[in-house]
């Protein structure tokens, strides 16, 4: 039971980020919308920023294992970095929802969050960079997916599938 409380802690924490600004959630609001009480919150996470860290952290969690699953398919970290996220479906829109409410804690206030979107961030740069041994070729791959996965959570258009395609061809080490 622990672990769903901590997941619809987590949830609610999501949720208010997407309407609210990182300065006005709170941690009663934050339990009222888990339905906890705040002793239930603070039992998971002591302080607000702990929580923020925690939410950005399943955030890294959940992104590492789409990219494990990928890999396991046949998938470079090349390919999955540079595919064009599709949004219509329940796990895609889940996590554009919590990157979303994740950059919204990156204020430069929080030590322990910044510290915790960095961690995510390397760890995506980290396949990227054992599959490619050219580091500006990695970086450059993660510069190209990161401007697509952007594109895609704002509904803007998304490139010609055949220019798509050539991209990854030229891209792919």
């Amino acid at each position: 039971m622990a672990q769903g409380t901590r997941d619809r802690i987590l949830d609610a924490l999501e949720k208010l980020l997407l309407v609210s600004s990182v300065a006005q959630v709170t941690l009663e609001g934050v339990a009222t919308e888990a339905g906890v009480s705040k002793g239930g919150l603070l039992y998971h996470f002591p302080s607000k920023e702990a929580l923020l860290a925690a939410m950005v952290r399943r955030l890294g969690e959940r992104s590492d294992q789409q990219l494990a699953d990928a890999v396991a398919g046949g998938t470079s970290a090349t390919e999955f970095y540079l595919q064009i996220p599709d949004s219509s479906t329940a796990e895609e829109l889940s996590l554009f929802r919590s990157i979303i409410a994740a950059l919204r804690t990156v204020d430069g206030q929080h030590d322990e969050i910044q510290k915790a979107v960095i961690e995510v961030m390397r760890s995506w740069d980290q396949g990227l960079q054992t599959e490619n041994a050219d580091p500006v070729q990695a970086e450059i791959i993660r510069l190209v997916g990161d401007g697509i996965y952007l594109a895609a959570m704002l509904g803007l258009p998304q490139p010609d599938p055949e220019l798509h395609r050539q991209v990854i061809e030229r891209l792919m080490p």
